[in-house]
């Protein structure tokens, strides 16, 4: 693929009034610096029209673009690296939304930062991502990947569902719970956070099992190798519900098996210049911060 960046396509959060100025004056830019712009097919009818900037569907900006920058919040983000990843097309995250632990250039700095990108000067990651598929009766009803996470919970009941966990086709335990995340280095600072899960560097070749309100107090958070195999098997009389970045989910029945491995297909994640993960940890997560005086 290359790396000149003469095609970009914007992709915005979509019903977000910020959106259209920011898309806007981002595109008016790169124009002004020779660049072919295009405006994702749903952003453009999100912002009210694309002006006079071609309009380009998923398919065509990942067969086509050189490089995609995404304006809103890690939401936005998720989607788009779950739609695009399979194409390798590089990605750079403008923050419009709370967090932005993965859009991690502000909007006050973001024409300036967009200029040493287009112009070569970045830093360039790899997050993979993480494959399911439901099994039911042994065939697969339902199959998506996910960035952040796989979550199995107990949906809208009101109580605890009970599931076996092999690994590796090994059997592990079983667990009463409000469920399981499984979640990737990417993962590990949003849902998994949450729930007393541990944070893994990007870098980290790891997949995070994280329990969701365990009966037995001794079950743990655990570190997996990236290259294994999690089944989770949901028991007899419990039906649950299973979550993929908090976007996509499929209802299961009792008997469905949640199969998760590596995907093949990982994130190609941008930065600028002096990007750093211990840096944006100790913004976003508010280490260091001064205690409050009542």
């Amino acid at each position: 693929m290359s790396m000149h960046f003469d095609n970009i396509a914007l992709i915005g959060k979509y019903q977000s009034p910020d959106v259209a100025e920011s898309v806007l004056e981002i595109a008016r830019f790169l124009r002004s610096r020779g660049r072919n712009v295009w405006m994702e097919q749903g952003t453009a009818s999100s912002i009210g029209g694309a002006g006079d900037y071609p309009i380009a569907a998923y398919e065509q900006i990942g067969a086509e673009a050189d490089l995609a920058v995404v304006v809103g919040g890690d939401g936005t983000m998720l989607n788009t690296a779950r739609r695009l990843a399979e194409h390798a097309v590089p990605l750079v995250g403008v923050n419009l939304g709370r967090l932005g632990f993965l859009t991690d250039i502000s909007r006050s700095n973001a024409l300036a930062c967009l200029a040493e990108i287009i112009e070569g000067r970045f830093g360039e990651e790899s997050r993979f991502m993480l494959d399911a598929e439901v099994l039911r009766g042994g065939v697969r009803v339902f199959s998506t990947r996910a960035l952040n996470d796989v979550v199995v919970n107990k949906g809208d009941l009101g109580r605890m569902i009970e599931f076996d966990l092999a690994i590796d086709g090994e059997y592990v335990y079983t667990q009463r719970s409000d469920g399981m995340i499984l979640s990737t280095p990417t993962g590990s600072t949003a849902y998994a956070l949450s729930a007393n899960g541990p944070i893994l560097h990007p870098s980290v070749g790891g997949i995070a099992l994280v329990p969701l309100c365990p009966h037995a107090l001794t079950a743990r958070p655990v570190t997996l190798p990236d290259s294994s195999r999690i089944e989770i098997s949901l028991l007899l009389p419990h039906d649950a519900r299973v979550h993929f970045d908090g976007q996509a989910r499929f209802d299961l029945r009792a008997g469905d098996c949640v199969r998760v491995t590596r995907s093949p297909h990982a994130l190609r994640l941008l930065h600028p210049v002096g990007y750093s993960y211990y840096a944006m940890l100790r913004e976003k997560l508010h280490w260091s911060a001064a205690p409050r005086h009542n």
